[in-house]
């Protein structure tokens, strides 16, 4: 999804790995979380598993669960190698760790209802529209800034932009694409409604998304780490889990 097939990554060497110890939490669904039998489970337990077995440690692997704010003391002291949690890649961040590359964005969606729903351009087919977004949200300063046509209509709420966008008092709905994923998919949404146009992708806005932090010190896992996701993604293992935990795409 986001990497070049072209771009030729070099196989680390990992011999010298005495293990690698992924440390996450229990409470970031579908990311991370325990299932109804008390184990483990998740996209990024998954996905760290992938890891594990495209650089060929596997016998090595663990993947362990803290409270958020103990990961970074357990990656400093040496209880872990790596944290798979969501940790934002911000500039002050970028002083703590190493990050692999991103391995997945969260890009902005626009829904409608599904009998009015139109295709791109929807820069020029949704002018003079109201669109919810939440208020005071990044995807409220996108919208203006990059629809600027558009009626801009702020909901205090997630779930009033979505009770509105499904009784057809709104022509569309701007937000973050995995969550409308989830609305979309699930009772609440009855069916109502469906992406229409993008997806829009925005670092600016919304940040770079998810990647994989290390000690600072240890460039060359973030290295091994970014081989290992290319594989993955190349091989089409990515897709595979990605559509396991997000049944309605956000892309």
């Amino acid at each position: 999804m986001l990497w070049d097939a072209n771009e030729r990554l070099p196989k680390p060497d990992l011999t010298k790995l005495a293990r690698l110890r992924f440390l996450t939490t229990t409470d970031f669904p579908p990311f991370n979380f325990l299932d109804t039998a008390g184990k483990l489970s998740g996209f990024h337990v998954d996905l760290a598993r992938a890891i594990c077995a495209e650089l060929a440690v596997a016998d090595k692997c663990q993947i362990q669960a803290l409270p958020w704010a103990e990961l970074d003391g357990a990656l400093t002291k040496g209880d872990g190698e790596a944290i798979m949690a969501g940790v934002a890649v911000t500039q002050e961040n970028r002083e703590k760790y190493a990050f692999s590359r991103s391995y997945l964005q969260f890009p902005a969606r626009f829904v409608m209802p599904k009998a009015k729903a139109v295709t791109e351009p929807l820069y020029e087919k949704l002018k003079g529209k109201r669109v919810g977004v939440v208020a005071g949200s990044a995807h409220e300063r996108m919208l203006r800034d990059d629809f600027p046509e558009v009626t801009a209509a702020p909901f205090p709420t997630e779930a009033a932009l979505f009770a509105d966008i499904k009784a057809g008092k709104i022509d569309a709905a701007f937000g973050d694409g995995m969550r409308f994923g989830f609305w979309l998919a699930g009772s609440d949404a009855a069916d109502c409604c469906r992406f229409a146009g993008g997806p829009y992708l925005a670092p600016e806005y919304l940040g770079t998304g998810l990647a994989i932090a290390v000690k600072p010190d240890d460039k060359d896992l973030a290295a091994a780490l970014d081989y290992a996701l290319q594989q993955i993604a190349l091989k089409g293992t990515f897709a595979e889990l990605y559509l396991r935990y997000f049944p309605v795409s956000f892309y």
